[in-house]
């Protein structure tokens, strides 16, 4: 019987800057405000995906994010 190894949950990309802009994105994590509030729910699968996103949407805005491991 092998042993499944469970890979713990990303954290979360917060860096307690918290204000949302006009199209609901943080200024501080660049996570849409549906992305925050399903946050604690979500996989790390789509966490990732998330994560991705946040480096896409700060790169457009000139700012920089290191890419999800």
């Amino acid at each position: 019987m092998t042993a499944r190894k469970t890979e713990a949950p990303l954290a979360s990309p917060c860096i307690n800057v918290c204000a949302l802009d006009d199209a609901d994105i943080c200024i501080g994590c660049q996570r849409s405000a549906a992305e925050i509030t399903r946050w604690m729910r979500m996989d790390n699968a789509e966490r990732r995906q998330v994560l991705a996103r946040c480096v896409e949407r700060a790169r457009a805005n000139g700012q920089f994010l290191s890419p999800p491991a």
